[in-house]
């Protein structure tokens, strides 16, 4: 049976990761508060941000926006998107290209 939290991001209680995501205080608060369900929707909405800042994940500082913005979208009070970011195809008003880089 799978260990089982009440999911601070969905409000509910569904199953859990099975260990911590990553070392430190963020991997096992994740752990204790977030659902696999959440973690996967975080999954996808991370590619997101990669793609919308152009973030490397090898880069520290770029790590510690990622950080920042997986702490938001997990705990935060609004879900939103990152600034400036519009699905692709929504239309030829949308600005092309992404911003530079949130730091």
């Amino acid at each position: 049976m799978p260990r089982m939290v009440f999911c601070a991001k969905l409000r509910k209680e569904l199953p859990g990761l099975e260990k911590p995501p990553f070392p430190g205080p963020l991997g096992e608060r994740i752990y204790n508060e977030i659902s696999q369900q959440a973690w996967d929707m975080w999954r996808e909405y991370q590619t997101i941000v990669i793609n919308h800042y152009g973030l490397n994940p090898a880069d520290p500082d770029d790590r510690a926006v990622l950080r920042q913005e997986m702490e938001r979208f997990f705990f935060g009070e609004e879900e939103e998107m990152p600034e400036g970011w519009t699905p692709p195809g929504a239309g030829s008003s949308a600005k092309k290209g992404a911003p530079a880089r949130k730091k």
